[in-house]
Order: structure tokens, then sequence, then C-alpha cells
């Protein structure tokens, strides 16, 4: 079976390398599948949830905010964060999207400020998202 070869960044390192069947990702167009022989394309990539399906199974992945470059033989993502379900602490992803909720409300924020906290919280929200998903739907 043709393979690609997907490669995933963050700021720590290469988080993921190897050739799979198959990679669903949450781009801004929507959710994307990407198969052997895409048309390239290259897309800004959203907090959410990245699948990766090889030899019959699939693993699954929260990510961040990032880029991804996609040429028919390979997927390159390039991510702020990219967390498998034992890395990410619900508690603590919890509390910095109440953090970030609570500093959205300052009015003396700058544009930066704001939009920095709108990525943390977006972050956070993914990751919880995929927690409780991954245990069964928990609220």
């Amino acid at each position: 079976m043709a393979t690609l070869k997907l490669e995933i960044v963050t700021p720590e390192g290469q988080a993921y390398a190897d050739d799979v069947e198959m990679v669903v990702l949450p781009a801004a167009e929507g959710e994307i599948g990407i198969y052997p022989g895409h048309v390239p394309l290259m897309t800004q990539l959203l907090p959410g949830e990245l699948r990766i399906s090889k030899a019959g199974k699939t693993d699954e992945l929260v990510v961040g905010a990032g880029f991804v470059e996609i040429t028919a033989e390979r997927v390159s993502v390039l991510t702020d964060m990219a967390l498998g379900d034992e890395k990410i602490n619900e508690t603590a992803a919890e509390e910095a999207v109440e953090r970030a909720q609570t500093a959205l409300k300052d009015k003396t924020l700058s544009s930066d400020d704001a939009a920095e906290l709108e990525a943390a919280l977006a972050r956070s929200m993914a990751q919880i998202r995929f927690k409780r998903r991954r245990q069964g739907g928990r609220h």
C-alpha cells in the first residue's frame, strides 16, 4: 500500500515522523483527510485532533495552531503543540482556560496580548475536548 511521510514538528523538536497510510487534521477549511497522491496544498492548522492511520491502526494527537504543507508523498506539520492522551493534564488545561477567560475580560489588553491569550485558550480547549472524548465523553 502507498504511504505518506508524516512529520510533525513543535518548538520542542520532532513530535512524530513515520510513513503512514492516511492523516486527518483540523485545517482552516475544515477537517482534511490526506492520502498518498494528494494534491499539493499549504494551509493553516487549527487546534484540534489529528488522526494517523497506519497498518490498520489509528493513533490520535491533539495539536495546536500552525501550518501544514502537503505534497503527493509528504505531510509536514509545524505546530505549537502536539500531545498524546497520556501527556494531557485535564485539570491543568481547565485551570488554563479559566485564567485565559479571566484575563481576556481585561479591557486594557493590547491586541497582541489578547491574541496570545485567545491562542492559549484554543489550545487548552482542544486538549480538554480531546481528553474527554478519549474518556468516553465525560463532562
